[in-house]
């Protein structure tokens, strides 16, 4: 069997389990996700090997939460932690400096900033006053695989400058600017059908998506490149871990979310 074959067959299985999940309803969406998390978590406890079942018991109250039908108090001061803890995982990466997980506590803390807080507003993102919009997550889907796609044609064809050539050998300029134009492009076209929001702020979040998720990606690889592994697992054929999967879209999750839900 072919690997071409054996990846297609993989992204098919998955994009449809994802997308029927996301359409079915909001409660199989959360529990599809809350799934996801869990087997993100346990992979990122092998990448940095830790045994503990703190992280599982945490994402199971913020699942909870999620099913409730009232307002979390909370979620604001939560939502700070999760930006204060995506941006200082970014200028770790900037800065060239390690992620650190000497210590358990180091470790645990990761988990928490990285996937398990990210994850919960993934859970809430396409909630807008207590009703499920399951096309805001579709679109955001489609952008990130727009900017993955075009980024890798372009970057194949046209790449020549580095982009963090020490986390990921194979990324350009060109190819996360090309990625970004037809992203952009994208979000142009989403906001003539998507009847939410204005062309302009699906232009921005085809921005924020196609940066962040970038940037999310290259993250996750240095992570990976800590700690001297190819990929966060083999649940998917032919692609890998599902954290390798879906790095993109939970990292970028905070920025989209403080757009929608602070600012539009």
């Amino acid at each position: 069997m072919s690997n071409l074959f054996v990846r297609s067959l993989s992204a098919l299985v998955y994009a449809t389990l994802f997308i029927s999940a996301i359409l079915f309803s909001a409660e199989t969406y959360i529990g599809l996700l809350a799934l996801f998390a869990t087997i993100c978590i346990w992979e990122l406890s092998k990448i940095t090997q830790v045994k503990s079942i703190i992280p599982y018991i945490l994402l199971a109250c913020f699942v909870y939460v999620c099913f409730q039908s009232t307002a979390f108090k909370f979620n604001n001061y939560l939502f700070v932690i999760t930006i204060i803890g995506s941006i200082s995982l970014l200028y770790l990466l900037i800065s060239s400096k390690p992620i650190k997980t000497e210590t358990l506590a180091q470790k645990l803390f990761l988990q928490i900033i990285y996937l398990i807080l990210p994850f919960y507003f993934l859970m809430n993102l396409p909630f807008i006053d207590n009703t499920y919009y399951p096309n805001i997550i579709i679109y955001i889907i489609v952008v990130i695989w727009t900017n993955d796609s075009f980024a890798f044609l372009v970057g194949k064809n046209f790449g020549k400058r580095k982009l963090f050539e020490k986390v990921s050998p194979k990324k350009t300029i060109e190819g996360f600017i090309g990625g970004l134009l037809f992203s952009i492009i994208a979000g142009y076209i989403i906001a003539q059908y998507s009847g939410l929001f204005s062309i302009l702020d699906w232009i921005i979040i085809a921005i924020i998506v196609a940066v962040f998720g970038s940037l999310g990606d290259l993250v996750e690889s240095k992570l990976k490149r800590q700690a001297n592994v190819k990929d966060s697992g083999t649940i998917m054929p032919g692609h890998g871990g599902l954290l390798d999967r879906l790095d993109s879209l939970f990292f970028l999750t905070p920025f989209v979310y403080l757009y929608i839900h602070y600012i539009v």
